[in-house]
């Protein structure tokens, strides 16, 4: 892989960070379920990364579960040939490709998949020159600045991308969402989630979008500034929001799970959703959506705070201070 430097002269000294345009919310996507065969055109989807088991859980819920009538995970490039056959058989998958390259041409849309978000946009690049679709999963990359030059690239192509966290982007989450309208002013917020710090596939960007974005989503992609505090193998964080509102981020190391909890007149609330998962959920329609639609179900700028917010707690958690988020 080429080094961030090497990355931004790639995708082109035409893109002007400065002149990013962003784009804006699209609302959600509807449902997919019911529609017949004949309503969809079928769309051939190729994956990038196998490490991951959701690589396997995207070949399954197309080709084998056929949530999607007409869509289909017809090829995968795996960091080793024993994750991409892995991939192959758990999903349904026919086809495997040496170089991410060879899916052009062949394919009507893209998800990107590692493990590690510093390997995910590089080879996206060539996609989003093609006008591909591409989804990215969380996290959507390593660096705000790379986010941005990349989402200008696509921009510049008419290329639709977006990348979620699915805990984030779920009916659950949107229906807390719509609680909070009547909740009034909120200046407190703890939410508990699992983190590794020191995770290999980087850190607090392994996990930590799945109990940051939830945030974002429900309070705005307007935070201030951030701090890490370590207490041996325990850790946490506070995160400061423009208006005020403070947030605790427990970085929990025993048991799987997302809670979060509010300070209100009445005392601490639990947001819980009132609705029962769907089937499929939310992040997967909203994604077939926009490969269908181009119509991107988030913002640009909504994705790079996101990262932003990472960025500025994996600095904290290296120096111990405060780190403004800058976007």
């Amino acid at each position: 892989m080429d080094t961030r430097r090497s990355f931004i002269r790639k995708i082109g000294k035409g893109t002007a960070l400065s002149t990013l345009a962003f784009s804006t919310p699209l609302g959600a996507a509807a449902q997919w379920i019911g529609k017949s065969k004949a309503e969809v055109k079928n769309t051939v989807i190729g994956i990038i990364g196998a490490e991951n088991s959701h690589t396997a859980g995207f070949g399954k819920l197309f080709n084998i579960d056929k949530a999607f009538p007409g869509m289909e995970v017809k090829y995968v490039w795996g960091e080793t040939e024993e994750f991409a056959k892995k991939a192959m058989q758990k999903g349904g998958i026919p086809h495997m490709v040496k170089e991410p390259d060879e899916m052009l041409g062949k394919i009507d849309a893209l998800i990107v998949d590692h493990r590690h978000g510093k390997f995910h946009l590089e080879p996206a690049i060539s996609f989003i020159k093609a006008g591909i679709p591409t989804f990215i999963d969380k996290p959507f990359c390593y660096r705000a600045e790379e986010g941005k030059a990349f989402l200008a690239l696509a921009r510049k192509y008419g290329t639709p991308v977006t990348s979620f966290s699915a805990i984030a982007h779920s009916y659950e989450t949107y229906d807390i969402m719509e609680q909070l309208k009547d909740m009034g002013n909120i200046n407190q917020v703890v939410r508990y989630g699992p983190v590794d710090l020191e995770s290999k596939y980087g850190g607090i960007f392994f996990y930590g979008a799945h109990i940051v974005q939830p945030l974002l989503y429900l309070f705005g992609d307007n935070v201030d500034k951030v701090q890490v505090h370590k207490n041996g193998k325990n850790s946490s964080a506070s995160l400061v929001f423009k208006n005020g509102m403070l947030a605790t981020l427990v970085f929990t190391t025993k048991k799987y799970g997302w809670h979060t909890y509010i300070e209100t007149d009445e005392g601490i609330v639990s947001l819980k959703p009132r609705v029962e998962g769907k089937s499929p959920s939310k992040n997967y329609v909203d994604m077939v959506e926009m490969f269908k639609s181009h119509q991107e179900p988030r913002s640009h700028e909504s994705i790079i705070h996101g990262v932003a917010v990472l960025e500025a707690l994996e600095k904290s958690f290296k120096n111990g201070r405060w780190e403004a988020v800058v976007t």
